[in-house]
C-alpha cells in the first residue's frame, strides 16, 4: 500500500477553504431562489454598494482616462501616428482597463465593507440573534450583498468606461484640437461587438466574487475584534486575486471565439 506524506499545513489550510467555499457558494444559489425574498434590504443594497460608490469610481476613471493618453502622446507622435490615439486608448479602457480597475476599487471598497460589517455582527452575535427570531441571516445578510454587488458593478463600469473616454478626450485636446465627435467616431470605427459584450459579461462575475467573498469572510469572522479586521484585508486580496483569474479565464475564452 502507497503512503503518501501529509500535506503541509498551509495546503490544507487552504484546501478547507476552498471547500467551505464551495458550499458557502451553493447554499447561495439555493438561498436564492427560495421564498421570501427580501427586495426592500436588495435595493437598499444597490443604493448603498452601487451609487456611493459611484463618485469615487468616477474620479478615478476619468483621471486614468486623462493620464493614459498624456502618457501615451510623446510615443505616438514619435512614430508619427497620433491619430490612433483614440482608438487605441478606448479599446484598451473598454475591454481591459475599465473593468479591471472599476472592480479593484469596488473590491477594495465594497469588499473590506461587507467583510467589516458582517464580521462585527458575527462576533457581536447579531447574527445568532436573527436566527433566533425567525429571520434568515443568510438570505438576509449574505444574498441581498451578493446580487446587489453582481448587479450594480457591471452599470458602474458601463459609466467609468464612459468617464475615462471623456477624461481621454480632453487629454487629446491638450495638444491638438479633436472635435468630440471626432474623436468618438475615430474609438467606434475601431470596436467591435467581440470588444464589448465579453467585456460586459465578465463583470457580472467580478461583482459575484467581491460580493460572495466578502460574504463568506465577514460571515465567518471569529477571534473577536481581531478577527474583524482581518475579514475586510482577506476579503480585498482574495477578491483583487479572484478578479485577474476571472479576467485571465474570460480573455482565454473570447480568444477562442
Amino acid at each position: 500500500m502507497l503512503h503518501f506524506p501529509p500535506l503541509p499545513k498551509n495546503t490544507r489550510l487552504f484546501l478547507q477553504e476552498m471547500g467551505e467555499m464551495s458550499r458557502f457558494i451553493g447554499r447561495f444559489f439555493v438561498e436564492g431562489v427560495r421564498p421570501r425574498y427580501e427586495f426592500g434590504e436588495f435595493f437598499h443594497q444597490c443604493f448603498v454598494i452601487g451609487y456611493k460608490s459611484l463618485p469615487l469610481i468616477g474620479l478615478t476613471a476619468f483621471i486614468i482616462g486623462l493620464v493614459l493618453t498624456m502618457q501615451l502622446h510623446p510615443t505616438m507622435v514619435y512614430y508619427g501616428i497620433e491619430a490612433q490615439i483614440p482608438a487605441m486608448v478606448g479599446i484598451a479602457i473598454i475591454r481591459e482597463i475599465g473593468p479591471i480597475v472599476t472592480s479593484l476599487i469596488f473590491a477594495g471598497k465594497i469588499g473590506s465593507s461587507i467583510g467589516a460589517e458582517l464580521g462585527s455582527m458575527k462576533v457581536t452575535e447579531q447574527i445568532d440573534a436573527m436566527e433566533v427570531s425567525g429571520t434568515n441571516p443568510f438570505k438576509y445578510l449574505v444574498v441581498t450583498r451578493t446580487l446587489a454587488a453582481m448587479l450594480t458593478l457591471p452599470f458602474l463600469v458601463i459609466i467609468a468606461d464612459a468617464i475615462s473616454l471623456y477624461g481621454s478626450f480632453l487629454g487629446v485636446n491638450i495638444y491638438e484640437n479633436l472635435s468630440f465627435h471626432l474623436f468618438y467616431e475615430k474609438i467606434l470605427d475601431y470596436l467591435f461587438f467581440i470588444d464589448i459584450v465579453p467585456a460586459f459579461i465578465k463583470t457580472f462575475f467580478f461583482g459575484f466574487a467581491i460580493g460572495i467573498i466578502g460574504c463568506f469572510k465577514g460571515y465567518y469572522s471569529n477571534k473577536g475584534t481581531e478577527g474583524v479586521g482581518r475579514s475586510a484585508n482577506s476579503a480585498v486580496v482574495v477578491s483583487s486575486v479572484a478578479i485577474f483569474i476571472l479576467d485571465l479565464i474570460a480573455v482565454q475564452i473570447t480568444d477562442l471565439l
